[in-house]
């Protein structure tokens, strides 16, 4: 499949498994946004932003307020320099399919990403491609993982707004993921609602 050159590189894969992956950022507060489709590895491997987290790189040590003082957020990063080397940003993604030569398959790969695989951004062009198909969202809607409606409801939108197409695709994805919560109205209004915010 052939990869766009806007992407944007994210950050590393530091932990990984069949389902998912954890991601640290480069840019402290850079990641991705919740249901944002990322890619990682070679050949692709796909997956759907679900989590994002910032913690501090010795999780023994707690953060401490540090602006009582300072008049903006930035004020406490300005006279704190050392916090951008203190604090890490994680992303977990759910893995959705991947790259099978031309072909893209909308289930788990034969492998889990490497640790250290860079992670990108997809560009717009290659969310639409990956989204032609929607089997990828009974990955989503079966997965135990929290916020885990609101995640699909962003990612058909960012997913819809890649798209020339968009209302027809948003009307396609709605209907597949009826198919898939079929007698769990409210999580399919819930889902339905989020689409059009």
């Amino acid at each position: 499949m052939a990869v766009s050159e806007e992407a944007k590189r994210l950050g590393e894969v530091v932990e990984s498994s069949t389902s998912q992956f954890i991601a640290q950022c480069y840019e402290l507060y850079g990641p991705p946004a919740l249901g944002e489709l990322v890619r990682v590895g070679s050949p692709a491997i796909y997956g759907v932003v679900y989590q994002v987290s910032t913690q501090p790189i010795d999780p023994g040590r707690r953060v401490t307020a540090r602006g009582e003082e300072a008049s903006s957020e930035e004020d406490v990063y300005r006279d704190n320099p050392q916090l951008s080397r203190l604090l890490q940003t994680y992303f977990h993604a759910l893995i959705v399919g991947f790259a099978d030569g031309a072909e893209v398959r909308h289930h788990l790969p034969p492998a889990p990403p490497r640790i250290h695989a860079f992670v990108y951004a997809c560009p717009s062009d290659e969310v639409a491609r990956f989204t032609t198909s929607t089997d990828f969202l009974h990955i989503l809607l079966t997965s135990n993982v929290p916020v885990v409606d609101e995640m699909v409801a962003a990612c058909l939108r960012r997913a819809a707004q890649c798209r020339s197409d968009s209302r027809e695709f948003l009307v396609k994805a709605g209907k597949a993921v009826a198919v898939e919560l079929m007698g769990q109205v409210p999580r399919l209004n819930a889902i339905l609602k989020g689409l059009r915010t």
